[in-house]
Formats: structure tokens, C-alpha cells, sequence
């Protein structure tokens, strides 16, 4: 029978130290695929379109509070201190006291990342106003967990602490995930009753587990098999661990969608990332922000790609950086980027445009079939169609107070090692004689050279050095 559905409250237990992380940084602040570990708890509970959402902060309170208070959520969320910190039901003590009577309370733990969004609605689809349901998991090893401890007839009993087991429920592979949705009324008034009699001297939240029986709840369990849903952090070991296996599962899901991953095992994904049909990713690419791919894309080795849009039939060659930060990147249908070369924020590539090894744009427009082929900056400016921007030339965007645009038209020439002095502009079909500096705007259709007059002086003889005595 389906439970009636009640307001949903989410509590995030935060509070923790993490000693063994050996960092200034709060354990659930640490990074995962690029996001703080309490962010993707944080992310996760907003598909389940829950009312209010409450932190429990502890150690690095005003880090952790900061962090979340940054947060763009459809959720509203609080922080709550717990000080000193005195176990999880002491944690959650703190939380009762902004928590309404009428809902659920979806307890969950800050550093426990990959829960998925699945796992949690079914559990909150178990709990109701006189019914606990409680997340568990089979281990074959389940050292650290507290174990589930059952009647005769299969039901929930108790939950006991690893440190207050006896030889023969540490045998049991049962365990408790930490991640429980309960009535919320009936909360608030059992951790209140709640005792620290124990070996660890802490209010533990599982004891309320034998409370709910007592007073007749009915507890439910939504067991699953996949450790890593409700796996925590403690140590940088754990962290690279579930690292990869986050990023085992974003590599399969890709693939699942057709895309060709050279080697699933060296792609980092770190942000959401879209891709179109028959793409090819090449090994040890990193994709971070937002990353939207099209169709026909090739990716390079060794490239890192950060907020950008690629386009159709695009290729990205070997080593090639792109970050567009917030102004995002555009690169355009066709166009072939790098090896070694590097987008930056504001840069839009138009159809077919190249930009070569050693290449850097920054904040500038390229229309279709514009190349910069090889050791060029090309800053705070407009580049036409089919312009052939030299080797070693730059746009002098910056005269140390401000940036300036230069205007290069369509069908320009710009010779190798040129530097353009902005603001100017470069008339349609113009070309830039090699070595120029070019400090004025120039009409369409010319040459324009600025350089100085060579001059060849016959016989010359190098300096010689004087011999030693």
C-alpha cells in the first residue's frame, strides 16, 4: 500500500572534521568530479521536490555555511550549528528545532556523494506518518557499519553500532546506510529521548530505530546491493575511489549513448556534458562547467574543456585548452582547433574557421573560414570571413588601463609577426606586410607595410674576440 504523500524536509548531517583528510578544507567540501561532496548531496535532493532542505555544520562552520549559502537551489536551505559535536542523533537534534511536525525528514549524510536519485525516492516512497524506512545495503565486508538487527519473522528490530555489536552480529552483512526518512513529529520527540550510554559516549541516531518499534512504527528497509550509493568519505583514498567510480559510470553512460571513448578509464567528466552522434573522444580528456557537443565532433588526446559549445563536424585536436568560464566559448561547424591551442573566454569560432598549434583567442569573433594557423593572439576583436591571420602576429589589445578592439574585414592578408595596435581597424581585402606594426586604421584593398627600411651593408665584419695572453 503507497504511503499518502507528506511535505518532504531533507536534513544534511555536515559536521564532521575529517581528520583523516589531512586538509584546511571541511571534509564535505571536498571535490568529486569537481563539485564539493555536500554539493552533490545538495543536487540530488532537488529532484525529489522537497520543501526546505537543513545543514548541520560543525567544524569549518562558516566555510560550510558559505558554501551553501553561494548555491543557486530550488530548495530552501538552512545551516544549524552543532557545537560541540556529539554524535549523529545529537546532529540531528540540532535540525528538530526548524523542522515543521507535519512532513518527512529525509536524513542524509554530507560526505555520502553518489546516492542516486532513484535509491532516495524509493525510500521516501516507503515512509509515511506512522512508518520509518530505513536505506540498507548487503556488504561482504562490513566493517565501520552499524548492523540490522532483525526479529524471527524478518522484521526490523534494532540497529546496532559496529563498536556496540557482539562477535555474532558483526557477522551480520546487513548494514545501515546512515540515510533513514522518518515522520517528522515523531522525530523531533524521539531524539529527545535519546541517550549516550554507549562505548563511544555519543547520542547515536540509530538508536531511535529500537524507539520506532517500541512505539509501534512500522519500519520499513529499502535494501540494495551497490556499496558505492552509500559510500563515505574519510580519507583521500576514499575520494579517489569513488572518483572513479563516478567516473566509470558517466564514461558507461556515454558510451550507452553511442559516444566512442578510446579508453573509458581515462576520461574525467566534470560538469554536464551532452554530446550528439558519432562522437569521438580520444584518452586523458578532461570536460568541466558546461559542455554541450555536436555531431560528427572528434576530440583529441590530452584535451581539457571547460564551458563551451562545439558545434557539428568540428575537430579538437591534441592538447588543446578551452575554458570559456561564464562567457562560454563557441567553436562553429567545421572548424578544426589546435594541437596546443587555446580558447578563452568570449572566444566564437565561426564555420570552418582554424586555429593552430599555439594559437590563443580570447574574446573575439572569427567569421567562417578565418584561420590563425600557427603563434598568434587574437584578443578583443572582430576577424571576418576567410582572413589569413600570419604566424607570430597579435592583436595590442591593452595600453595598460584599457582594452581596445581591433576590426580586421573580410579577405585580409595579415602578414607573420605583426602587431596590430588597437583600436584600428583593417579595411576589407587589405594586406599586412610581414614584420609591420600597423598603429593606424588602413583603407580596403592595400598594402600597408610598417617597418624599417632594410639596409645591407657590404664587407661587414663581425666583432672578433681578443685572444687570451
Amino acid at each position: 500500500m503507497s504511503q499518502p504523500t507528506l511535505p518532504l524536509d531533507v536534513v544534511v548531517m555536515a559536521g564532521g572534521k575529517g581528520t583523516r583528510m589531512h586538509s584546511t578544507k571541511p571534509k564535505v567540501l571536498q571535490l568529486l568530479a569537481g563539485r564539493a561532496l555536500l554539493g552533490h548531496v545538495l543536487d540530488t535532493t532537488q529532484g525529489l521536490n522537497a520543501r526546505s532542505a537543513v545543514v548541520v555544520t560543525g567544524h569549518h562552520s562558516d566555510q560550510v555555511q558559505s558554501a551553501v549559502g553561494s548555491r543557486v537551489s530550488t530548495v530552501p536551505t538552512q545551516c544549524v550549528l552543532q557545537s560541540p559535536q556529539l554524535g549523529t542523533g545529537h546532529a540531528v537534534q540540532q535540525a528538530a528545532a526548524v523542522l515543521a511536525d507535519d512532513g518527512l525528514v529525509l536524513v542524509l549524510s554530507g560526505d555520502v556523494p553518489l546516492t542516486q536519485l532513484a535509491t532516495l525516492q524509493a525510500l521516501v516512497d516507503l515512509a509515511g506518518a506512522r512508518t520509518m524506512a530505513l536505506l540498507t545495503v548487503n556488504l561482504p565486508a562490513p566493517t565501520g557499519y552499524g548492523r540490522v538487527l532483525r526479529h524471527e519473522d524478518n522484521t526490523v528490530q534494532a540497529i546496532v553500532e559496529e563498536k556496540d555489536a557482539t562477535p555474532a552480529q558483526r557477522d551480520i552483512t546487513e548494514v545501515y546506510s546512515g540515510i533513514m526518512a522518518v515522520p517528522a513529529a515523531w522525530l523531533k520527540l524521539a531524539v529527545g529521548r535519546l541517550s549516550n550510554h554507549n562505548v563511544q559516549g555519543e547520542y547515536y541516531l540509530t538508536d531511535v530505530v529500537a524507539m520506532a518499534v517500541a512505539d509501534q512504527l512500522v519500519v520499513h528497509t529499502h535494501c540494495i546491493d551497490d556499496a558505492s550509493q552509500v559510500a563515505g568519505v574519510n580519507s583521500p583514498l576514499q575520494l579517489a575511489a569513488l572518483e572513479r567510480t563516478y567516473q566509470t559510470t558517466n564514461a558507461h553512460t556515454l558510451m550507452q549513448q553511442g559516444v566512442r571513448l578510446a579508453d573509458p578509464a581515462r576520461l574525467d567528466v566534470r560538469g554536464p556534458l551532452t554530446v550528439g552522434q558519432d562522437v569521438d573522444i580520444d584518452v586523458n580528456c578532461v570536460f568541466y562547467g558546461r559542455v554541450a557537443i555536436g555531431n560528427n565532433v572528434r576530440i583529441g588526446a590530452n584535451c581539457v574543456i571547460a564551458n563551451c559549445a562545439i558545434a557539428d563536424n568540428a575537430v579538437i585536436h591534441p592538447f588543446t585548452h578551452i575554458d570559456g568560464e561564464s562567457a562560454g566559448v563557441q567553436v562553429g561547424s567545421g572548424a578544426l582547433v589546435g594541437p596546443f591551442a587555446r580558447l578563452r573566454p568570449g572566444a566564437e569560432l565561426g564555420a570552418g574557421v582554424h586555429i593552430g598549434n599555439f594559437v590563443e583567442v580570447k574574446n573575439a569573433t572569427l567569421a567562417a573560414g578565418a584561420k590563425a594557423n600557427h603563434l598568434a593572439y587574437i584578443g578583443d576583436a572582430q576577424v571576418g570571413e576567410r582572413v589569413n591571420y600570419g604566424a607570430g602576429s597579435i592583436t595590442a589589445n591593452y595600453d595598460g588601463a584599457n582594452k581596445h578592439v581591433t576590426v580586421i574585414e573580410a579577405d585580409v592578408h595579415v602578414g607573420s609577426n605583426c602587431v596590430l595596435v588597437a583600436p584600428v581597424t583593417i579595411g576589407q581585402g587589405g594586406t599586412i606586410g610581414g614584420g609591420s606594426t600597423i598603429t593606424k586604421s588602413t583603407p580596403a584593398g592595400a598594402l600597408s607595410v610598417a617597418r624599417g627600411k632594410q639596409v645591407s651593408i657590404a664587407n661587414w665584419a663581425r666583432p672578433a674576440k681578443k685572444p687570451t695572453s
